[in-house]
């Protein structure tokens, strides 16, 4: 007989920043997949990745549209998930948690200042580490994600496995008058 699997319970910040990595798979623009999963009392309040705004062509169907070497067809990750925040109502971002893949430029920090937000978890510096300070100056904790390997090795599991079947014993039903 084989013995079950242990059961990995990933750590807060585990869990949501892969959930952020999922999430930067439905980025539109090639230039940078980015996600982002916005937190309040370890509950998921929002999500966002590059993307055009609603309504509007994506980088991937009719390319970039460049000024001055950025691509400012999209909204950035962390911009659309305030946005979706904003637009579900009656969720506050005031003292929530964001994660983050890439660093955020320093437009998003201005939005995240704004927002309210009061941890940046970083998974990536990208770019301009600049960002990271402006945030700190603004009393912003900012941590550097530390990637777990076994985390890691159990996500691999997870989305290489099959889904298990159950099947749970059949149940009788008695219908009185």
């Amino acid at each position: 007989m084989t013995q079950p699997k242990s059961i990995y319970r990933p750590s807060w910040d585990d869990y949501f920043m892969a959930i952020a990595k999922l999430v930067a798979t439905r980025s539109t623009c090639d230039r940078l997949h980015a996600g982002a999963v916005l937190v309040k009392d370890k509950r998921i309040i929002s999500t966002g990745y590059n993307g055009s705004p609603p309504g509007l062509p994506h980088c991937d169907d009719v390319g970039h549209l460049l000024e001055e070497g950025h691509c400012v067809r999209t909204v950035h990750a962390e911009h659309n998930a305030i946005l979706q925040a904003a637009a579900q109502g009656a969720t506050s971002t005031r003292g929530s948690t964001i994660y983050l893949n890439y660093s955020p430029c320093i437009h998003c920090c201005k939005y995240l200042l704004a927002a309210g937000i009061v941890r940046v978890v970083v998974g990536k510096i990208y770019r301009n580490s600049q960002a990271v300070d402006y945030l700190r100056e603004a009393s912003i904790q900012v941590d550097l994600y530390q990637e777990n390997p076994t985390w890691k090795e159990h996500l691999v599991e997870l989305f290489t496995e099959e889904i298990p079947t159950k099947t749970a014993p059949p149940i009788k039903f008695t219908v009185t008058r």
